[in-house]
């Protein structure tokens, strides 16, 4: 295995260089790396505003590498594979919420959403992990069944919950 370890691959339908502007931007730690476009003589390293439609583009997200490639409307993403977003805040998981349901996203169920691009993510403010872990597991199991009644996951009513025994 080369020094850079793995890269996820997430397949667009004409939205990677899209895609990945987007995910730079809501992300600390993020950067474009490169942006491959079709010539006539098939895929090639040109830069952003040259010609082209775009293969794929390589970006950093938080640290992490990724790969966006623009393959068409054959595959989709789905449910079983989903962004685990741990926020030391509920504003922290507030913000990451709003901004990834904002501009299209759907809500789900217990801290996971889809962003615009139908990408699954699970926000997760590191208390309520912390809540449901707890030793006392009459307290766990409340704030547990307070989770499986929310969307956006709230560290408050959770808490509530927990110390309701």
């Amino acid at each position: 295995m080369d020094s850079n370890g793995f890269t996820t691959c997430l397949w667009f339908d004409n939205q990677a260089e899209e895609a990945a502007e987007y995910y730079v931007s809501v992300f600390p730690d993020s950067r474009i790396e490169r942006v491959d476009r079709f010539s006539e003589a098939g895929p090639e390293k040109v830069t952003p505003d040259e010609s082209g439609s775009v293969v794929e583009v390589q970006f950093t997200v938080n640290g992490q590498r990724f790969s966006a490639l623009d393959g068409g409307p054959l595959f989709h993403f789905d449910e079983a594979v989903s962004f685990q977003i741990m926020c030391d805040s509920q504003e922290e998981a507030d913000h990451y919420w709003n901004t990834l349901i904002g501009d299209g996203g759907q809500e789900s169920q217990c801290g996971w959403l889809k962003d615009k691009y139908g990408l699954s993510w699970q926000v997760i403010p590191k208390e309520a992990l912390e809540l449901m872990r707890d030793a006392d597991r009459a307290k766990a199991s409340r704030a547990m069944a307070a989770m499986l009644t929310m969307r956006r996951l709230d560290v408050a009513q959770m808490r509530a919950a927990a110390e309701a025994g």
